[in-house]
């Protein structure tokens, strides 16, 4: 019994001195030094830059560049005939990163001291992402989208009107806070820390913003007072200050459509709209946009051929002779998609947030106008020079003296649109946005379309929209118009 006692006792002092033993450094033993406790901005950042750039640019391939006409498909042509249904990739893209962004400027804020930059690029790239979104879609949820903690899950619709009073605002305020004194910035796959970089597209940014919207308001003073403090307000000056992601070899920073299936890629043809407008001026673009079509290659003389848009599945397949007489998309574009290191510095494959060449055809517009004081000639001729700069290539000495694109007052505008849409070429969803702003350049529907005659404007709501948040949509709907892919959003009525 005497015994019993003692190894019990002993038994319960082993114990509790194994239960010491134990927690004694227990939590250093148990981290991981290899694995962050705390997100910080730095780890957010890349993947909110990558997934803009991605997205914009698998959606540009998939429709952006079908509905402007830049290209055109031979097979499975229900896109390009507008048989439309949810095109939801922008808008998951987007809420998932405004949660995203909403923590990085949250993290940011709290920080001691507190990292202005971040808060800056964060405000930058939700400006970026919901004007993105609302040009797509219209009205959205947005004052309340990301308040779900709070038990907001039925989020209204904010009409486009306030949703871009908002992102111009944020857009101002990041301005004020970027700077290369501030914190250094790292995580940062689109221009690699330069805060000086960010703060200059801010400022693009508000100036293409601006233009949107410059047919509901007044942005006269808005865009001058920008331009008229360039210190204070710096801007694009060259293609080397462009928001362009390089994108890279390997993953996960490939160029998206390298990883496509060669059938895929096969479906998309140069658009017979881009091909009469670029040899009409003997434009050596084209050499970028597309290939000569194989049957010329194979006879030893290469020619470029593209096809309407809209055909129906029999008439896109047999057109000029069939596939190997029609011009496949260029090889920066898929082939060579991940770029040599010198395709890589022209930035042919990149992912286009936003072009100098087109912050110059923005300010063309502008100066034409009358809404900034300024040469809207040099601005359209140093438009037309970025855009072949940027694909390497130089600018034929009469280019700019042919009739149909030396600078006239009286056609201006036409000229820096058509231009403009030119230049756009393959960057998302941009001059699907801008033609339907100013009607440039003059597109027909396609020949076999399913739409009535009519160019999509818009995208139609997710459907998951309809049953999680009902009577948001619906509201959203009753004062916007049907939801169709006809119905104008604010900014374009």
């Amino acid at each position: 019994m005497k015994n019993r006692r003692f190894y019990t006792l002993f038994s319960l002092v082993v114990m509790l001195g194994l239960a010491t033993g134990c927690d004694k450094d227990f939590e250093q033993i148990n981290t991981n030094p290899n694995v962050p406790n705390a997100v910080t901005p730095n780890l957010l950042l890349p993947n909110i830059i990558r997934s803009g750039a991605n997205e914009l640019v698998g959606t540009g391939w998939s429709i952006g560049n079908i509905v402007i006409q830049h290209t055109a498909k031979i097979q499975f042509v229900n896109e390009d005939r507008y048989l439309w249904g949810n095109i939801n990739g922008i808008w998951n893209t987007t809420y998932g990163n405004l949660r995203e962004l909403e923590n990085m400027y949250t993290i940011a804020s709290n920080s001691v001291p507190v990292q202005r930059n971040y808060q800056g690029i964060a405000l930058v790239m939700k400006s970026w992402y919901i004007a993105l979104a609302t040009d797509c879609y219209g009205d959205l949820p947005y004052s309340e989208a990301i308040l779900g903690k709070t038990g907001v899950t039925s989020p209204k619709y904010d009409t486009q009107e306030e949703i871009y009073n908002k992102l111009l605002a944020d857009l101002e305020t990041a301005n004020g806070l970027l700077s290369p004194s501030n914190e250094a910035i790292q995580g940062d796959i689109l221009f690699n820390g330069n805060a000086l970089r960010w703060k200059k597209m801010a400022n693009s940014l508000r100036l293409r913003y601006l233009m949107r919207i410059s047919k509901k308001k007044d942005v006269k003073a808005a865009m001058q007072a920008i331009l008229s403090n360039p210190t204070a307000n710096p801007i694009f000056e060259s293609n080397a200050d462009q928001a362009a992601l390089k994108y890279l070899p390997t993953v996960p920073n490939q160029f998206p459509t390298y990883t496509y299936r060669v059938g895929s890629i096969d479906e998309f043809r140069l658009s017979k709209t881009m091909e009469d407008r670029l040899k009409a001026y003997n434009d050596p673009r084209i050499t970028v946009f597309a290939r000569p079509t194989v049957a010329s290659a194979a006879a030893g003389n290469p020619t470029y051929a593209g096809i309407p848009n809209g055909l129906d599945d029999v008439s896109a397949l047999v057109y000029n002779g069939g596939a190997q007489n029609l011009s496949r998309i260029g090889t920066a574009y898929y082939i060579d998609g991940f770029g040599t290191p010198s395709d890589r510095e022209l930035g042919i494959a990149q992912g286009m947030f936003m072009s100098y060449a087109e912050l110059q055809f923005i300010l063309a517009e502008a100066a034409q106008k009358g809404l900034i004081t300024g040469d809207a000639k040099a601005y359209y001729e140093k438009g037309v020079k970025a855009s072949f700069d940027y694909y390497g290539l130089t600018l034929p000495s009469n280019y700019l003296t042919q009739p149909a694109l030396a600078y006239d007052p009286a056609k201006a505008l036409e000229q820096i649109g058509t231009q403009k849409w030119i230049a756009l070429f393959f960057s998302g969803l941009e001059a699907w946005f801008d033609w339907r702003r100013t009607g440039y350049p003059a597109l027909q529907p396609g020949v076999s379309n399913l739409n009535n005659n009519r160019i999509p404007v818009r995208f139609i709501y997710p459907t998951s929209e309809y049953s999680l948040n009902k009577a948001s949509v619906e509201a959203a709907i009753q004062r916007q118009g049907p939801d169709n892919i006809n119905t104008k959003v604010w900014w374009e009525k």
